[in-house]
């Protein structure tokens, strides 16, 4: 009989997880999303769709890819990292609108229904990821100093 532990998730296993059920809710999105904007509006739609899963999708998982590359910096490090990509991925997004409300190759309800469905879904998502995971945590009754000089 032999015995193999099972492995301990690591602190990041949340936020992996928020990262995977996110795409993979995205991807459903997409092939959903143009499915009917194809339908409805036919190439236009089709390009709406997929401009708003780009869109709406990159918004939220950006900040989730932000985290986890902040996760292992010391605290104001991770808040400048955190900073840093809000007022990227915001200016990045108006730029898009910007541009893109220049050209009319793409159908603009698919495009917002599409934004709306990505930060609903990918954001479900993610929540779902991060609360379905089980992280073991530690507490001490008093604190690490006390409890350090009761086991000398």
């Amino acid at each position: 009989m032999s015995f193999t532990p099972e492995t301990v998730p690591g602190p990041d296993a949340p936020l992996r997880a928020a990262l995977r059920y996110g795409l993979i809710g995205l991807g459903v999105l997409v092939v959903v999303s143009v499915a009917i904007a194809s339908a409805v509006a036919g190439t236009a739609g089709l390009w709406g769709a997929l401009l708003g899963a780009a869109i709406g999708g990159g918004f939220i998982l950006t900040t989730v890819v932000a985290v986890l590359l902040g996760a292992k910096l010391p605290p104001t490090m991770a808040g400048a990292v955190m900073l840093v990509s809000w007022v990227g991925k915001m200016l990045v997004a108006l730029l898009v609108i910007v541009v893109l409300n220049q050209f009319d190759f793409y159908s603009r309800p698919a495009l917002f229904f599409t934004v709306v469905g990505a930060l609903l879904i990918v954001l479900g998502a993610e929540t779902y990821g991060v609360v379905s995971q089980k992280v073991p945590y530690v507490t001490t009754r008093a604190g690490d100093s006390e409890t350090a000089s009761e086991q000398e």
